[in-house]
């Protein structure tokens, strides 16, 4: 089966997101600029790097069901357990580089900007 993880994580779409609308909102994110995208998922990494553990893994989801735009976010960001191939491929070498409990630093991908969780 080989090396498989977990993460949770937060989508901002933007005007260059292959599909700029919100699963959460169904809204169009067409207006948002990827600087803005940036800008405010770096305020989230601000706070996130204060906390470790539960806390962080909660305060995650919680960001997670009130702002992001991928269907997940019902879910806390959680995307369940992946492996090789199954992501685009930037997302994938985020998720497989993080350590349990490690959150990456802003990640591009076609679905737009994210920030990344490893749980598993």
């Amino acid at each position: 089966m080989g090396e498989q993880v977990r993460v949770l994580h937060l989508l901002c779409k933007h005007e260059k997101s292959r599909n700029p609308v919100s699963r959460r909102t169904n809204q169009s994110t067409g207006d948002v600029s990827v600087a803005q995208a940036h800008q405010e998922l770096k305020k989230y990494e601000d706070d996130f790097k204060k906390l470790q553990g539960q806390d962080l893994v909660d305060a995650f989801a919680k960001a997670c069901q009130g702002r992001s735009d991928c269907g997940s976010y019902a879910q806390g960001g959680d995307l369940n357990f992946f492996g090789p191939g199954q992501m685009q491929k930037p997302f994938e070498d985020a998720s497989f580089a993080l350590q349990v409990g490690q959150i990456s630093s802003i990640v591009d991908t076609d679905s737009g900007s994210h920030l990344i969780l490893r749980i598993a």
